[in-house]
């Protein structure tokens, strides 16, 4: 199965048999590789189309919305929650992660660095708002909604005390090193514990 790359590592890191909630799921493509391996994955999907497709996969995914869903779910349920290119979208960032943290045991988070230098480049010389081949909407029609950078993250997970257990980073679907990641990657993949 060919994974998008941050993807990729998720499913690379997470234990064989991990009971593991993915939310904002989409159409369930880490769901399908994480149950391949002996994982018991269950899927939030807030896009009705996108929950047909993966149920129809034979994926267990619900139909709900992370801002306000994932209260419903008990304290450590899963062994890992994750959150992959969602958190820009959540209306409340912040309690999204509280959340994920609470009801899993640890978390992998991946999001698109808005610092990355394209971006800024487009900024700058532009003066308009990037359109790239990962982030292809215009500023009108795009589901980001927070715009967080490498370096927002990692002072927002000092700032909780949440343990940083491991991060990569992506650069055209490469992993890059740390040096500079957030000028460098556009994506960013975090593992966490609380």
């Amino acid at each position: 199965m060919n994974l998008r790359p941050d993807l990729a590592i998720i499913a690379d890191h997470v234990a064989t048999g991990a009971r593991v909630l993915d939310i904002g799921c989409g159409d369930g493509a880490l769901m399908a590789a994480l149950t391949a391996k002996g994982c018991d994955a269950r899927g939030l999907e807030i896009d009705s189309t996108k929950v047909a497709t993966a149920v129809a996969r034979g994926l267990s995914v619900v139909q709900g919305d992370a801002d306000t869903d994932l209260a419903d779910y008990p304290d450590a349920s899963f062994d890992v929650a994750l959150l992959s290119q969602t958190l820009q979208t959540t209306r409340a960032p912040d309690r999204v992660l509280d959340h994920l943290l609470r009801i899993g045991q640890r978390a992998f988070v991946s999001f698109p660095n808005f610092a990355h230098w394209r971006v800024r480049a487009s900024l700058l010389w532009g003066g308009r708002m990037p359109v790239t081949e990962l982030l292809p909407e215009r500023w009108y029609d795009t589901p980001n909604i927070h715009h967080v950078t490498i370096d927002d993250f990692r002072a927002l997970m000092a700032e909780r005390g949440v343990t940083v257990e491991r991060a990569w980073f992506l650069n055209h679907g490469r992993q890059t090193g740390p040096a500079a990641a957030n000028f460098r990657a556009e994506h960013a993949v975090f593992l966490l514990r609380s």
